[in-house]
């Protein structure tokens, strides 16, 4: 399941579920999600979702997330997951609010897949052509850029 760059695998036909609270705890975790992830059922229920983000991820990826769920849409949404043990791996997630008679959101359902093979380096490309663009508008080098944040 695991390669020598940490990265794990998911399979093809292996769907990695999970319901919330409104405030992002886990509820529910199927099986699959548990293996990927590395952790016990135990360990993940009640604890908030982003236990599994990894450091890779924009924080304006789950910005978006939250603004449209709560909001009562869906999204989709390619995302690297942590594992327990300091791995990572790739999903396609679909994060829909879950509603109750009245329409209500009462929490959230997410069902993540394999992301498709060909997908990664496109999304790769286009957040280093995004960085490269920023530097390019700003007219620095990336180390003076980083440098200038921190001042």
């Amino acid at each position: 399941m695991s390669n020598r760059s940490g990265q794990t695998t998911i399979g093809k036909n292996d769907f990695l579920v999970s319901k919330t609270d409104l405030k992002g705890r886990i509820t529910y975790c199927n099986r699959i999600f548990m293996k990927v992830a590395g952790y016990s059922e135990a360990e993940l229920l009640g604890k908030p979702h982003n236990i599994v983000r990894h450091p890779d991820m924009p924080r304006i990826v789950f910005k978006l997330l939250w603004d449209r769920i709560q909001n009562g849409k869906e999204i989709f949404a390619f995302v690297k997951n942590k594992t327990k043990n300091g791995g990572f791996y790739w999903v396609c997630a679909n994060v829909t609010p879950s509603v109750d008679d009245r329409g209500s959101i009462i929490g959230y359902y997410s069902v993540r897949r394999k992301v498709n093979d060909s997908a990664l380096p496109v999304v790769e490309d286009a957040s280093k052509r995004y960085l490269d663009n920023l530097l390019k508008e700003k007219g620095v080098s990336y180390d003076e850029f980083i440098s200038s944040l921190q001042q």
